[in-house]
């Protein structure tokens, strides 16, 4: 198996498939060896009966479930534990980034690199579609407060949902990765960087998802919450 690809879903019904068909499309015209593993968190709609019933018959595709919500980290955490390929990583459920930016991806870690993710703030980025208003404002709130308790101000974007890594290094930061929301990027990424890793940034095409259900309050303070635990945690074992 030379790929495995991560897809975290919760309550994706309407969208998932979309996402599969499209990077199944691609990874067909490819000459690598690939899997699908998309992971339902716990969904209460028909996510992964969706995935299971149009690739019965496809061994590169499957499906595992969480028996309960628990986090983007968490889902992709199990996906790490099951997934075979010489490069794994993860990409979003409402295929937000462009699934193409993987060609780079591939030659990046094939030339020594031990992990690349996309960078939205990249000057050769294209955002096709932008984040609303709030969500900028939230967005730049969150970089001071990264940068100031946690570092990375070598990474413009921690957050973009496409990263890979070599099997070996995805195992060894995942298997220290602790955080079940959606600041495990953060965790991984200072993990990476605490172990000596090479991690380029790439740019994307990227759109923002219309339909998001990130709910600025609560979802700020949560975020928040974890980067704190972040901070504390990694301080001690410095």
């Amino acid at each position: 198996m030379d790929l495995s690809i991560i897809i975290p879903a919760f309550n994706e019904e309407n969208r998932i498939l979309v996402t599969v068909e499209k990077t199944v499309r691609f990874l067909r015209e490819r000459p690598w060896r690939y899997e699908l593993i998309v992971v339902d968190d716990g969904s209460s709609d028909h996510t992964a009966e969706k995935v299971q019933k149009a690739y019965v018959s496809c061994a590169s595709v499957r499906c595992i479930r969480n028996p309960e919500n628990r986090g983007k980290g968490y889902s992709v955490r199990q996906g790490v534990r099951v997934a075979q390929g010489g490069i794994v990583g993860y990409m979003d459920a409402d295929y937000k980034t462009e699934i193409s930016c993987l060609d780079r991806v591939v030659e990046l870690l094939e030339t020594g690199c031990d992990g690349v993710i996309g960078d939205r703030s990249a000057e050769a980025s294209t955002i096709a579609v932008p984040r609303r208003g709030y969500r900028q404002i939230g967005s730049r709130v969150f970089r001071v407060l990264l940068h100031r308790l946690i570092g990375l101000d070598h990474l413009g974007d921690t957050q973009c949902g496409f990263k890979f890594f070599k099997r070996n290094i995805v195992q060894a930061l995942f298997s220290r990765q602790r955080v079940d929301g959606y600041m495990f990027d953060v965790e991984i990424l200072l993990l990476a960087k605490r172990c000596g890793y090479s991690i380029e940034a790439i740019p994307v095409l990227w759109q923002d998802d219309p339909d998001s259900r990130f709910n600025p309050v609560s979802g700020m303070a949560r975020n928040l919450g974890e980067l704190v635990r972040i901070y504390w945690g990694y301080r001690r074992a410095r």
